[in-house]
């Protein structure tokens, strides 16, 4: 602990880079759920499956454990071909000692901006990068993460709202449909979510719902 302690105390200019390193990486992995959240596809898969529970009414079931968990599994799955690639390109090269960590940086920026601006609407990226009065980019690499980050964040949350609208109107006709039988029977004082559960869960059995959300989800980043 001493020694730690030495090397952000010491004014030599050596240690003074390696205390500035150390306190880098330490904000970077303080800050690793969020760029994982934010830079990944799991904004938009976790988003779709809580609609996915709110539209069946079955309130904590699946519980947020499972959503969270199956949501991180889907992402590392969907990302296995971009973090292989920020392996390659980046991490062995550095571990080998052929590039610096400055280089290591800019070569795994290159696979994570093409994955986002993949799937980022020219008009939330024009929002950033009018604001900031940047540059026109004139390729991917030239599309600063500052601006790219944000915009693929609200690109991802658009989507997202969009999927859950779809999947939401066949559960609000069910609704629908139940609420108008119970007050044709005059039965206003019994609860029409409490009726609907059971067949909205049926219905959605029956279609073999989860395979056909995950499906979409993983259609949509192709």
């Amino acid at each position: 602990m001493n020694e730690f302690m030495e090397i952000f105390n010491a004014s030599d200019p050596a240690n003074v880079s390696t205390s500035v390193k150390l306190l880098l990486l330490l904000t970077v992995l303080s800050l690793a759920p969020s760029i994982l959240i934010l830079t990944t596809c799991f904004t938009r898969i976790v988003i779709v499956l809580s609609f996915v529970r709110t539209s069946l009414g079955t309130q904590q079931m699946p519980p947020n454990q499972v959503i969270i968990g199956l949501s991180l599994f889907l992402t590392f799955f969907i990302m296995a071909p971009v973090f292989s690639q920020v392996h390659k390109e980046a991490l062995e090269p550095l571990f080998e000692e052929k590039i610096t960590l400055e280089e290591a940086y800019e070569k795994a920026a290159v696979p994570m901006k093409e994955f986002m601006s993949k799937n980022t609407r020219q008009k939330d990226l024009a929002l950033f990068l009018e604001y900031t009065n940047a540059p026109k980019p004139e390729s991917v690499k030239d599309i600063p993460l500052t601006a790219l980050v944000p915009a693929y964040a609200i690109s991802e949350m658009k989507t997202a709202f969009q999927i859950g609208f779809m999947i939401f109107i066949p559960f609000l006709v069910i609704d629908m449909i139940v609420a108008s039988v119970l007050m044709s029977m005059g039965m206003m004082m019994l609860p029409p979510v409490m009726i609907a559960l059971p067949f909205k869960i049926l219905l959605f059995v029956l279609v073999d719902g989860w395979n056909l959300v995950i499906k979409s989800l993983l259609l949509s980043f192709q």
